[in-house]
This record gives structure tokens, C-alpha cells and sequence, in this order.
């Protein structure tokens, strides 16, 4: 028999190495939701994104989303009831706008 090394335990360094562990919200960005100019309350909300290495953008991931939000809020008026479904249009830097709407009656 020839007298060699143990390949398998020289590779991988030292056997049961720890991975290191990474936060998974450090590879992520924020974003700022804004409603159409007619409503009083512009801000909706925030969004969280991933980053995309590469050439893939990633606020094109963002157009198309879909956000449901009470008029109630929009309007900072507690007796509207009604719920408006928004579709992201436009993303410029940090903030996401919204345009349109889907169905105004649920």
C-alpha cells in the first residue's frame, strides 16, 4: 500500500468548522412607499428589498407590487372604510410611488 495523505481531512481544514454567520437584513435595502398626490397622507409605509448582485436591478423587482391601503389611513379619517389597492409605478433613489388602482370596493 502507498503511504499518502488524507486528502479529505486536509481540504476542509479543521473537522466541524463553524460557518460564519450572517445577518440576512445586512444585504437588504429600505424603501419609502408613497401614495398618488390626491390623497393628505403621502407616506404609506416602508418596503424591504433585497440586493441583487450583478446586472439585475433591484427596484425593478419593486414595480408591479401590489399594496392594499385603507382609505382610513390615506385620508386620516377613522369613519372611511374603504380599501384601495395600489400598484407600484415608479422608483426614484429611495422612495417607491404608487399609481392607480385595482378594485375600490372590498
Amino acid at each position: 500500500m502507498a503511504v499518502g495523505k488524507n486528502k479529505r481531512l486536509t481540504k476542509g481544514g479543521e473537522k466541524g468548522a463553524k460557518k460564519k454567520v450572517v445577518d440576512p437584513f445586512s444585504k437588504k435595502d429600505w424603501y419609502d412607499v408613497k401614495a398618488p398626490a390626491m390623497f393628505n397622507i403621502r407616506n404609506i409605509g416602508k418596503m424591504l428589498v433585497t440586493r441583487t448582485p450583478g446586472t439585475k436591478i433591484a427596484s425593478d423587482g419593486l414595480k408591479g407590487r401590489v399594496f392594499e391601503v385603507s382609505l382610513a389611513d390615506l385620508q386620516n379619517d377613522e369613519v372611511a372604510f374603504r380599501k384601495f389597492k395600489l400598484i407600484t409605478e415608479d422608483v426614484q433613489d429611495n422612495l417607491v410611488f404608487e399609481q392607480g388602482e385595482i378594485n375600490g370596493k372590498e
